[in-house]
């Protein structure tokens, strides 16, 4: 991918539309065929979705840098809570059919809750992630002198950040939303939501390795351009 305005403002659209997108898909739940501590393990829409926005903004901080990743989450933060804004406006303005109304609401309707669980684990995990991505990668290349290996620092920014955003969300929207944390016979359930997500999260940041390969794949210049600032 080349180190152009326009493809940044694209994987800002990408990185925008996957994080509002996992907000509005997140109520459906898919099973996995996986039981934890005796508990059957589902994944929400969510978690496929939201995968895509660790993968924009490697791929942003690989290219244009710690900055722009950084504007690429500040923006998606303001996409998302005017997509809310917007879904609460639609809420309430009067409906023509009873029915549909209660759809909307059924599939579409915010729980504040949820909203802050959202929000809170985007935020901490967002930022955990670019941070650890350019602390590695500025570690390795100035010990290695290459990005070869763009695979560690891509790998363990999004695994660890998952273990974040899982941990928060979950804690957040069940543990205290729900009141799970509080009651001792849903402390299972909500720790096998954390570890069975979790799993699946960790197997869909490896499958987007690939594809930051892919398309990280002509950052030589930039490279040598860093070297000489190490020197």
């Amino acid at each position: 991918m080349k180190k152009t305005n326009e493809n940044l403002i694209l994987l800002n659209i990408i990185f925008t539309v996957g994080l509002v997108i996992s907000n509005v898909v997140t109520a459906k739940l898919m099973y996995t065929g996986i039981s934890l501590f005796g508990n059957a393990v589902t994944l929400p829409g969510a978690g496929v979705c939201y995968a895509f926005t660790f993968l924009a903004t490697d791929i942003i901080g690989e290219i244009w840098g710690k900055k722009e990743a950084n504007k690429a989450v500040i923006f998606g933060l303001v996409g998302q809570v005017f997509a809310t804004l917007l879904i609460l406006l639609t809420q309430h303005l009067p409906a023509a059919d009873d029915s549909m109304q209660e759809t909307y609401v059924r599939l579409l309707g915010q729980n504040w809750v949820f909203v802050v669980a959202s929000l809170a684990g985007y935020l901490i995990a967002q930022k955990w992630d670019i941070w650890i991505f350019h602390s590695i990668r500025t570690r390795y290349i100035a010990k290695h002198g290459d990005t070869k290996h763009r695979w560690i620092w891509n790998n363990a920014s999004t695994m660890t950040s998952q273990i974040l955003d899982t941990v928060v969300f979950i804690g957040i929207a069940f543990g205290f939303g729900f009141g799970w944390l509080f009651q001792a016979e849903m402390r299972p359930v909500l720790l096998s939501m954390m570890v069975g997500q979790y799993f699946f999260k960790m197997i869909l940041a490896a499958c987007d390795t690939p594809i930051f390969y892919l398309l990280t794949r002509d950052i030589k210049k930039d490279t040598e351009i860093e070297l000489k600032e190490f020197s």
